[in-house]
């Protein structure tokens, strides 16, 4: 998908370990590997190998391969993969826009922004959902319609931690477990296969903005959501960091319900067209309506 950034320009690159899966889907060998590799316990061997020291010596390539600015993050030495995946920022490189009126970006990434509305589906990490599939909560669901769905799909360049968007108080996480079923997986060239990713949620309880549900979507395999604040009640503050990404293709959901937010006038011309707009963590993307 195109992507520009908010001055219009095309932004180059942005693969993402989607990009590999959809290979995978594409063929009856690569169906088969990816029965074997959602496999919990491949899923527990692969975190543990990316957690290993000898795994830190992919990450001069990785480096190199994806043009990462390493000047923008904390200089430290690292002790594995996953230890590299989820670097800090180095503090003030991405500054927190603080008026109460402005809605904020919770992570770096390429973002879209969808209606919600009667028969709407959005395209998530290669699978479709409607509101109701993806929070697995028609009454939850339904207090949303006529609202929008912001969708932040973060690429393996990106920096993969996030925040919270406004202050307020959360609600305890509800997890659900990622889903991948192929009958045959050798059959022709239909992708005979029904899969979900791993997701979690919380209805956060906002001064400027209402209820907001933002959601964190983890890989099948390997990728895992950290979240600091599992439990509900927690007051948090705009810009306070709520969890990160460990390896895998990672994408945030924030559902806003109705009148309640105008996004920025160039993200929504470019949502129209299918072009996905470059964004970073604590920038204004849009006002309170």
């Amino acid at each position: 998908m195109e992507c520009r950034n908010r001055k219009g320009q095309i932004i180059a690159g942005g693969e993402s370990w989607d990009a590999f899966l959809e290979k995978l889907y594409g063929t009856g060998m690569g169906r088969a590997f990816l029965k074997i590799l959602v496999k919990p316990w491949v899923s527990r061997l692969g975190g543990v190998v990316l957690s290993t020291k000898l795994s830190s010596l992919a990450i001069p390539k990785f480096i190199r391969n994806n043009k990462i600015d390493m000047s923008q993050y904390e200089s430290r030495k690292f002790h594995s993969y996953n230890d590299f995946f989820t670097r800090k920022i180095k503090e003030g490189m991405r500054p927190v826009e603080q008026g109460a009126d402005n809605f904020i970006a919770p992570c770096d990434s390429r973002l879209t922004v969808h209606e919600i509305c009667d028969g709407a589906t959005f395209r998530i990490k290669n699978t479709e959902y409607t509101m109701e599939s993806l929070l697995r909560n028609n009454a939850l669901a339904e207090e949303y319609r006529g609202g929008q769905l912001l969708l932040f799909r973060l690429t393996v360049d990106d920096y993969h931690r996030y925040c919270y968007a406004d202050n307020g108080t959360k609600s305890c996480d509800t997890y659900i477990n990622g889903v991948f079923h192929t009958v045959n997986p050798f059959a022709g060239q239909i992708f005979p296969i029904y899969k979900e990713n791993s997701r979690c949620y919380c209805a956060l309880e906002t001064e400027n903005f209402g209820k907001l549900l933002h959601m964190e979507v983890g890989a099948l395999m390997v990728g895992k959501i950290v979240n600091y604040h599992k439990h509900g009640g927690f007051s948090f503050k705009r810009g306070q960091e709520k969890g990160r990404f460990e390896f895998g293709g990672s994408t945030v959901v924030l559902c806003v319900k109705k009148d309640v937010l105008q996004v920025d006038e160039d993200i929504l011309a470019n949502s129209r067209e299918g072009i996905e707009t470059k964004v970073r963590m604590g920038e204004k993307i849009g006002e309170r309506a």
